[in-house]
């Protein structure tokens, strides 16, 4: 951490020199980040303590097991992230605000010196958040506000495991992982949905793999079902993503594409009621449709799905083999982002 301090703050420095936004949104980032650092204990450390409820110390285990696993069989960085846990005693780590224009299905992009362009802003407080959410609104933008349990330094710094997901499911505990360390892997900057897609096939291969290795019956079996799940959500909003861009593209006057836009969010609230009566009781997309639905909902969906059906395909072209669908990529975050997108495209059309 001694290192890591004078890193940070020549971050922050560069962000600022850089002009790409205000100082208390900097400040609230490295506060945000020196608060996971002083929580922060290593694992190892932990597991001697004979005070360590048996629960979390089980978990950390496991978290152990699939963070080896991750390096040794799926390629991804073997560094310190993941061996060290922090209780922030919160939900999520951090809340990302994502805004989209009344009539436009693209998500706002923050340009950050670093990171580059993203089409999210995060907030370590919420109620931060939601304030820098309703500026947007007020201005015109539909927004939403999405709280999540963990992110990437992309390597800059050694991420820890957080109690905002240590309790996940073992599956659910992988695939996180494995999409957080597939970032440090490889990063893109300005294109959010080619890293996120990237790193959600990582994820999901990695799973299948960890699941095939190490998970019982049971958790192959729910693994599956939560799979559907998500593609039966994904199937919905990327259906109704789809008829809002063509209504928007339209030459109807802003009265009746606002009213037509009102259905077809009406409606997609609709079909998921009815599509969630089939799930077994599943209700892990309720938070999402507890905000009213526009287009920053959707645009933070695609975000880490558009790119998806490409990278899959291009997986199944290195016939699974993980290292040389890591080189191919590579060769893809090379190119210019036309080229780039191109090339994707002719893997799978964008979603």
């Amino acid at each position: 951490m001694r290192t890591a301090i004078p890193l940070l703050l020549t971050l922050l420095l560069t962000q600022l020199l850089a002009g790409c936004g205000n100082v208390s949104y900097y400040l609230q980032s490295v506060g945000g980040q020196l608060e996971i650092w002083q929580r922060e204990v290593p694992v190892e450390r932990m597991l001697q303590d004979p005070g360590l409820s048996p629960l979390l110390k089980t978990q950390l285990e496991r978290a152990l097991r699939i963070r080896d696993y991750a390096s040794r069989e799926l390629g991804l960085p073997d560094n310190r992230s993941y061996r060290s846990y922090a209780d922030l005693a919160r939900p999520f780590v951090v809340w990302n605000v994502f805004a989209a224009a009344e009539f436009s299905t693209e998500p706002r992009q923050w340009c950050f010196a670093v990171a580059g362009c993203v089409g999210y802003r995060g907030y370590f407080s919420e109620a931060e958040a939601r304030r820098h959410a309703a500026k947007l609104a007020a201005a015109g933008d539909d927004v939403y506000v999405g709280g999540v349990p963990a992110y990437s330094t992309i390597g800059w710094f050694d991420d820890p495991l957080l109690n905002t997901f240590i309790h996940y499911p073992e599956p659910e505990l992988a695939r996180l992982l494995f999409h957080e360390l597939a970032h440090q892997l490889l990063y893109v900057k300005d294109d959010t949905v080619f890293n996120e897609s990237f790193a959600t096939v990582v994820e999901q291969a990695g799973v299948t793999r960890w699941l095939a290795a190490h998970g019982s019956d049971a958790d192959r079996a729910r693994y599956a079902q939560l799979q559907s799940y998500r593609a039966d959500f994904r199937a919905l909003v990327t259906q109704t993503r789809a008829a809002l861009a063509g209504l928007y593209a339209g030459n109807a006057a802003p009265e009746e594409k606002r009213r037509r836009k009102a259905e077809l969010l009406s409606v997609l609230q609709t079909q998921y009621r009815q599509r969630k009566g089939d799930w077994s009781g599943f209700s892990g997309y309720d938070r999402w449709f507890a905000q009213p639905l526009g287009n920053a909902h959707l645009a933070s969906v695609a975000i880490y799905t558009q790119r998806v059906p490409a990278f899959e395909a291009l997986l199944r072209q290195q016939g699974g083999d993980l290292p040389r669908f890591y080189a191919a990529v590579r060769e893809l975050a090379a190119l210019p982002a036309a080229e780039r997108s191109r090339r994707l495209d002719a893997l799978a059309p964008l979603l």
